[in-house]
């Protein structure tokens, strides 16, 4: 499988865009939005239509994370469904969840925006904060 980076750099080239909610819609995901209680956001398909849920309870900068995530997903695991194999199999889905995570933040945070930062004092933890990129997750850029 091609990596991660390798992945969102040729989406963000072929639909000259690295917002998720636009490439969601140029990839013919529906975007829906419902109050998910704890839940953030997931994935699902139903036959051929594709759907991101999003909590609407969530910031905005957190819903367009969220978006990223979930978009991963649907690009990488198309045809996973997490929360049934978390609720009713022994399998790990951690490494599903890392992939999503990755391409997030590759998504959100472009190498040339690091780029523009290293020669200021921000850390990968503010460079993330600034775009909407949770910091726990910072180690997850590559570059």
């Amino acid at each position: 499988m091609k990596s991660i980076k390798r992945k969102v750099d040729e989406l963000i080239k072929k639909y000259k865009t690295n917002d998720p909610y636009q490439i969601a819609k140029l990839k013919n995901i529906e975007i829906q939005y419902a109050n998910l209680g704890n839940t953030l956001g997931f994935y699902f398909h139903d036959s051929r239509i594709k759907f991101i849920n999003i909590n609407n309870n969530l910031p905005a900068e957190m819903q367009r994370f969220v978006c990223a995530h979930e978009l991963g997903h649907a690009i990488l695991h198309p045809r996973s469904n997490t929360p049934f194999l978390k609720k009713n199999t022994f399998f790990s889905i951690d490494k599903i969840e890392v992939d999503a995570n990755t391409f997030a933040v590759e998504l959100l945070l472009l190498d040339e925006a690091i780029y523009e930062y290293r020669d200021s004092n921000l850390s990968m933890y503010e460079a993330c904060e600034m775009h909407g990129i949770p910091r726990e997750l910072s180690h997850l850029k590559k570059i």
